[in-house]
């Protein structure tokens, strides 16, 4: 029955291991990249500052048309008031309507608007500079987070490699105590260092675990989202070579990262509104013009018996009657009426058209105080150009001399590599020959296993510099 039981749950555990592989996506470096630049929130706020600047530039776009703007009012007035289309006094209950259009153009403002576009559209070309600069951060932080990976899963198999030699080892032991070749004590000692071995596995497994938490977190995925991620095949041979000085890599990171180009662009963006905020202390000269028209019930004008309307105009009324008073009637015959909306508005139409000019001759001191503003605005662009430049600077001069670094200390951890391998080699024959003493081989097995973990620190510490120094070259950050 228990055999049935253990059976059944091996069953089920290796069912789920099954299913997990079947559902743990493995994801290629382009893949992470992809991912993480279309849900970070930084790159997604730096979307809406280009969408953002370009309203600001199609704002600054329609401002130089001319504005246009309509209205109208339909009402009632008593008492004492004023007939819209004599202009006297009555007394009379009226219902009156008015219609306006008036457009105005700017002519001329010490070219006001016209660097102001210059400043929205510079503004706009510096946001596209900073969503590019955003999307840069987010590569460097996937790769970075990427190679860590890649690094605790090698490490992982390194340890469980260990863990292997040592189990055939005891195995090995065991059957050379039990012959009486070698001492007890040997088998406890190499069943001691296998826990050990052990507990490093589930060090390095805990830490790449914990790499892929950092990752997901990254790329905005659940926890409990299984991932893997694919390991490059890379050769470090084929990237050892820094064919340029950190002197050239500078000059072309100059002008190959964006946030150089954004901080040039804030400077002769500050320098735009400098110019625009001068442009208030020159004259003002604009044109306008205005179509208007009015109706009122009021209104009354002479039909002849044959209904054809009479020109005629109400003068006013006359007092006590508040009758309507009009011009002479040439027509003996006919009657008064009330004209139809549309025919007084036809009729009432007013025009106007004029040019003007506002002159500043004092307001406050506001244009002067804008413009020592827009000064000191642009001084700042200027400190923060230089500020990115140095930065820029001394982050390839930091990244050059860590690349020089990392491959010598891979060149040299290589050769112990090599050194270390064989002298475990040979030590293991020893040991097998009962030659020598656990103690030297596990001393041994352990300066192996370290150096082949400084090995692989030293070697994926080289591939992240060189890809940081390509990346400032505007080079693919491919494998």
């Amino acid at each position: 029955m228990m055999k049935k039981i253990l059976a059944i749950s091996l069953l089920f555990v290796s069912h789920l291991s099954f299913s997990q592989e079947a559902t743990t996506k493995v994801w290629t470096l382009r893949e992470l990249i992809d991912h993480a630049i279309a849900n970070n929130l930084t790159v997604k706020r730096s979307t809406y500052g280009v969408e953002s600047s370009q309203v600001g530039l199609l704002q600054s776009k329609m401002t130089m048309l001319p504005t246009l703007n309509a209205s109208g009012n339909y009402g009632l007035s008593w008492g004492r008031t004023i007939d819209p289309t004599t202009n006297v006094f009555t007394e009379n209950e009226i219902a009156n309507s008015n219609l306006s259009a008036n457009s105005s153009l700017l002519l001329w403002n010490g070219f006001r608007l016209f660097y102001n576009l210059k400043q929205s559209a510079t503004d706009l070309e510096a946001a596209n500079a900073d969503l590019i600069k955003a999307r840069n951060d987010v590569i460097l932080n996937v790769i970075t987070l990427y190679l860590n990976v890649v690094f605790n899963k090698e490490l992982l198999a390194v340890a469980q490699f260990q863990v292997k030699s040592t189990q055939e080892q005891l195995e090995r032991t065991k059957k050379l105590s039990d012959a009486g070749s070698v001492p007890r004590g040997d088998v406890l000692n190499l069943d001691a260092q296998l826990a050990t071995n052990e507990l490093n596995v589930i060090q390095r497994e805990n830490a790449l675990n914990l790499s892929l938490l950092q990752l997901k977190q990254a790329l905005q995925l659940p926890a409990s989202n299984p991932m893997d991620v694919e390991i490059p095949q890379v050769n470090v041979e084929d990237v050892s070579l820094l064919n340029k000085s950190a002197e050239e890599i500078f000059d072309i990171a100059m002008s190959a990262m964006p946030e150089i180009k954004g901080a040039e662009l804030r400077k002769l963006s500050a320098d735009y509104g400098f110019r625009s905020s001068r442009g208030n202390l020159y004259p003002r000269i604009g044109i306008n013009g205005s179509l208007s028209t009015v109706y009122s019930d009021q209104r009354q004008q002479f039909f002849s018996d044959g209904g054809t309307a009479i020109s005629s105009r109400q003068i006013g009324y006359v007092q006590g009657s508040n009758s309507p008073v009009f011009t002479d009637i040439t027509s003996p015959t006919g009657v008064f009426m009330v004209p139809a909306i549309m025919d007084q508005y036809r009729d009432n139409r007013g025009r106007s058209l004029g040019l003007s000019i506002q002159v500043p001759l004092f307001n406050g001191f506001s244009t002067r105080s804008n413009m020592q503003r827009a000064v000191i605005t642009r001084e700042l662009a200027n400190i923060t150009l230089t500020e990115t430049k140095n930065t820029l600077r001394q982050t390839v001069e930091t990244a050059y001399n860590n690349a020089i670094a990392a491959i010598k200390t891979y060149q040299s951890t290589d050769r112990q590599v090599k050194a270390q391998d064989e002298a475990f080699r040979m030590t293991q024959q020893r040991y097998n020959l009962g030659a020598v003493n656990f103690v030297d081989y596990q001393v041994s097995q352990n300066n192996l296993f370290q150096a082949q973990s400084d090995l692989l620190r030293s070697k994926y510490d080289f591939i992240f510099r060189k890809k940081v120094l390509d990346f400032y070259q505007g080079l693919p950050l491919e494998f």
